[in-house]
């Protein structure tokens, strides 16, 4: 689409001031899907030269805010890290074709704020931290669960820029499932619930989206009782905070986030062990080929 009331795009590189009517252009796959008449002048970020995906010294990672849908998926079929298939999980439940993948970007994506956001998903699930950066050059970090708060609302100031989304290292290692859910079969994502178990602690953290106005992320010490969890997302999650538009009924979101969050539950329950029993078994027949008979060394 056409914007006819932009009179001017200016290269991020040359810092400019502020001012009303102006936005960050990333990818542009929402600025130019519909009017947008309040904007004057477009500050273009697709040559600031950032990495898009990059490891960092204490393993965690940092994926630009530039960084397209088409670039996080080819990192994520060529990273090994066992939550790397959540990755192409994610960029797979996109409403989007492949033109999309090419332009649309993880920061657009956070910034408009959508439910159905599956970057919102994926970087709230692994506990991301978003870096945002002022007009003044001040920084200041955001966990991705509090970032969004609400259907298009963001905690973004105004010229702000959101810079990078950190994943931190603990939970790349960690276990993942991944359950979603729409009335059609390409359809927006209806219900999106993401399981990430901790192989450290054996902590659990069950992160509740597109069924909801933002993203929920519930975390547990312990794996709690299927029933308990359903109590606690029952409890934190209102009747307000369950979205409601054409592509869902508030009653039948919240119907599959709870039936996925006990599904993801079961699964990554049972896998840790299926586990713990494998590497009893193993010791077990470890310590039985070393002892000799009767006990004696």
């Amino acid at each position: 689409m056409d914007l006819n009331t932009v009179l001017d795009v200016r290269d991020a590189r040359s810092p400019v001031p502020w001012r009303p009517g102006d936005a960050w252009l990333g990818g542009g796959t929402y600025l130019f899907s519909e009017p947008q008449p309040h904007l004057r002048r477009l500050v273009d970020l697709s040559r600031m030269g950032w990495e898009p995906v990059r490891e960092l010294p204490d393993g965690s990672l940092e994926i630009a805010a530039t960084c397209t849908i088409a670039q996080l998926s080819r990192f994520g079929k060529s990273w090994d890290a066992p939550a790397a298939p959540l990755v192409e999980q994610c960029c797979r439940a996109f409403l989007a074709s492949f033109k999309i993948w090419n332009m649309a970007t993880v920061g657009g994506n956070l910034c408009n704020a959508l439910p159905a956001g599956p970057m919102i998903s994926l970087t709230a699930a692994l506990d991301g931290v978003c870096l945002l950066r002022a007009q003044d050059g001040s920084l200041r970090r955001v966990p991705v669960a509090d970032f969004v708060t609400g259907a298009g609302r963001k905690d973004l100031g105004e010229g702000e820029l959101l810079r990078s989304v950190t994943l931190p290292a603990r939970a790349l290692t960690s276990r993942t499932a991944f359950r979603q859910a729409s009335l059609y079969g390409l359809g927006r994502s209806g219900a999106l619930v993401i399981g990430v178990l901790d192989p450290v602690d054996g902590s659990l953290a069950v992160t509740v989206s597109a069924a909801t106005v933002r993203p929920f992320r519930f975390w547990f010490p312990l794996p709690p009782a299927p029933g308990t969890l359903r109590e606690v997302i029952d409890a934190a999650v209102g009747a307000d905070d369950w979205f409601d538009d054409i592509h869902g009924l508030p009653a039948w979101r919240r119907h599959m986030a709870l039936r996925f969050a006990e599904e993801i539950h079961r699964e990554l329950t049972a896998d840790a062990a299926d586990t713990a029993d494998a590497t009893g078994s193993a010791d077990a027949a470890d310590a039985t080929e070393a002892t000799p008979p009767g006990g004696l060394r």
